[in-house]
């Protein structure tokens, strides 16, 4: 209450609050208990004695492996891993298709081989790039992941496979804010069609 930097007005009475407990280490009051997830999909596979690959560049890595397994770390019996390095770049503008081509030779490779009941893919450069802010670079992110989903869903046919394209929230859609008209860089609350 010393603070003389400008006139603040009235001091509000106000309680906060972090959305869940992050670290049962950090003394701060949460809304809602952290879940203790139960069954996710790659549980319910491992038990019925189904194997699976996640894969992904090291951008999105954890979320086809600590995220879709409901915050666990440790892979589920039958689960194996693959992660391609993301390129050294400071911004992925500067290179947009990113690790795409490497994921996807890795999984063709996978699919063809026929081992896996579930693979688990996330191709990072829609997301990413659209973070920069540079269209062209997301056009040609846009461009690097339909060339090589083209590819995988080409060997899914070949092997009688099945895919199911989705995504939690969009991002380089909508490379412009409309108010502003400047470069926007937030993931969108478009939807998303599965």
């Amino acid at each position: 209450d010393t603070f003389d930097g400008f006139e603040r007005g009235k001091k509000l009475d106000i309680f906060y609050a972090t959305m869940t407990q992050y670290d049962v280490e950090l003394d701060v009051p949460f809304a809602f208990e952290p879940q203790d997830l139960r069954n996710t999909l790659g549980e319910y596979l491992s038990g019925l004695g189904r194997s699976q690959l996640r894969i992904a560049e090291t951008e999105k890595y954890a979320h086809v492996t600590f995220f879709f397994n409901g915050g666990v770390e440790k892979p589920n019996p039958g689960e194996e891993r693959i992660l391609v390095p993301s390129p050294g770049v400071p911004t992925y503008d500067l290179k947009p298709q990113m690790s795409a081509p490497e994921v996807t030779k890795r999984v063709v490779a996978e699919v063809n081989k026929g081992t896996f009941d579930l693979i688990v893919l996330n191709y990072a450069n829609c997301d990413m790039v659209g973070h920069t802010g540079v269209f062209e670079a997301a056009v040609a992110a846009v461009e690097a992941v339909d060339t090589g989903l083209g590819k995988v869903l080409e060997a899914m046919k070949n092997q009688g496979g099945m895919a199911i394209i989705a995504a939690d929230h969009g991002n380089c859609e909508q490379m412009v804010d409309p108010e502003s008209a400047e470069p926007y860089t937030a993931h969108t609350t478009n939807l998303v069609p599965v």
